[in-house]
């Protein structure tokens, strides 16, 4: 399996579970990818903090406007309904707890729910940018991740070594291994991708892993 073929599997059971009424928020990477796989039978918005509310999926190849992207540059689509506005309006909706879920990216996350996405080592980074904003003020937030770096050390810790970007404000950990959630400081596997064991789960997770009693195959 590529790397491309598992964040489809991150990005596509993230989109399933996104629910009616939803405002979500995309971050900068892969979690953008999400937008283009919610399923049609759920009505949700996407919000940018760049400044709009009604992001569709990527415009068709030949189609994209220049003037219309989301927070990562990349170009996107609008919705019928979508509207536009300034950063300190943007801002003021992600502080204001008006975002249902985020979805982000990390570096590292832990058991504790901690997050860091945002200092890469021995690299000059702008900052973390809304990251900050958006895991405290939206009332979910999801971590989409591949399960191990390139070096195939695990990005679940036991606790992060990066500096962090908030401190136990994690809900969710998406992987191409599995779903799993943080409740009271517990890192509890609840889905478990049929391509792999539970065995290679637990090895590739550098933190104490709970399985649940009911779990489940993985949408995927």
């Amino acid at each position: 399996m590529d790397i491309k073929e598992k964040k489809q599997i991150i990005v596509k059971r993230i989109a399933q579970s996104l629910e009616d009424g939803d405002v979500v928020n995309l971050g900068i990477g892969m979690p953008t990818l999400v937008a283009n796989y919610v399923p049609e039978d759920i009505d949700i918005t996407l919000q940018s903090e760049n400044g709009f509310l009604g992001l569709g999926p990527k415009p068709e190849e030949g189609k994209e406007d220049k003037d219309l992207t989301n927070a990562g540059g990349q170009p996107v689509t609008i919705k019928e309904g979508g509207v536009f506005f300034d950063s300190a309006e943007s801002f003021a909706i992600i502080r204001g707890g008006h975002v249902d879920k985020t979805v982000l990216g990390a570096l590292q996350v832990d058991a504790q729910g901690n997050l860091a996405n945002w200092m890469i080592p021995n690299k000059i980074v702008p900052g973390m940018g809304g990251a900050m904003d958006l895991v405290v003020g939206a009332k979910d937030v999801i971590i989409a991740t591949l399960q191990t770096t390139k070096k195939g050390n695990s990005k679940i810790l036991s606790e992060c070594t990066l500096p962090l970007t908030a401190k136990k404000q994690v809900d969710y950990i998406v992987t191409e291994m599995g779903f799993y959630k943080l409740e009271a400081s517990k890192l509890i596997l609840t889905e478990i991708n049929p391509d792999y064991t539970v065995e290679e789960v637990k090895n590739a997770t550098d933190a104490e892993l709970i399985i649940s009693e009911n779990l489940k195959k993985m949408s995927i």
